[in-house]
């Protein structure tokens, strides 16, 4: 499938963004501008699903190989840099050998999606999409006032479907089994994705591991300063 995408800046070197689920390229507000003045072109896709992106006809075809696919198929090959959160680091992984940046930033990636009670429960997504603009800053109480309204437009619009196209993947094993090129991974405080002990684990495969203090899942929303900082020496 070709994606929907939104370009900042015009440089000869190139990064690319991937967001999350239930998000679009608009996650990328300030990221994408701040890329840009530095000389970057910044490319951000809307996954399949997502934004203005197409969808597909049901869950089975919302595995992460699908959006990968996706992203080789859309993006240009041979970037300076590439950026996924969350989702977007799990899909970017699986294609990164074909996308062959030079770079690579993972922002608390979904590589591990836990099972049981307190996992990953796709209907839990699914009622995000009724949540209200006070429910959503109740959850995210650092975001500006844009981002919880970039974030409702967002939500409106992805196609729960594909929640549930993950669900043969809970309690499966999707780590990186190395760092193909110089990796950066930013991780919240405390991050419920990837553990002390799943971040040794990164750094003893050659992943660079940085902790954004006293910030939350979407680290480039809660604290966009730190987030950019974490990035000193990759950008």
């Amino acid at each position: 499938m070709r994606l929907h995408s939104t370009t900042w800046g015009s440089g000869d070197r190139i990064a690319l963004l991937v967001h999350g689920i239930m998000a679009d390229h608009r996650t990328w507000r300030r990221v994408g501008p701040a890329l840009a003045a530095r000389g970057y072109r910044v490319i951000a896709v809307d996954l399949r699903g997502h934004g203005l992106s197409g969808r597909a006809s049901g869950p089975a075809e919302y595995r992460p190989e699908d959006y990968a696919d996706d992203l080789v198929e859309t993006l240009p090959s041979g970037a300076e840099l590439a950026v996924g959160h969350s989702l977007g680091g799990l899909v970017l992984a699986r294609a990164l050998d074909r996308l062959k940046p030079a770079r690579a930033v993972y922002s608390d990636p979904a590589w591990h999606l836990a099972a049981g009670a307190d996992g990953y429960r796709p209907e839990l997504f699914v009622r995000g999409k009724s949540m209200t603009r006070e429910q959503i800053r109740g959850f995210n109480p650092h975001w500006a006032d844009e981002d919880l309204d970039t974030e409702m437009a967002s939500v409106r619009l992805w196609d729960e479907r594909s929640a549930y196209g993950l669900l043969d993947f809970v309690g499966a094993d999707l780590w990186p089994a190395r760092a193909s090129v110089p990796s950066l991974v930013t991780l919240a405080d405390p991050s419920v994705l990837v553990s002390p002990g799943d971040a040794r684990m990164l750094t003893g495969r050659g992943f660079t591991v940085r902790t954004v203090e006293k910030s939350g899942h979407t680290i480039h929303r809660d604290d966009f300063d730190g987030f950019m900082s974490a990035l000193g020496g990759w950008i």
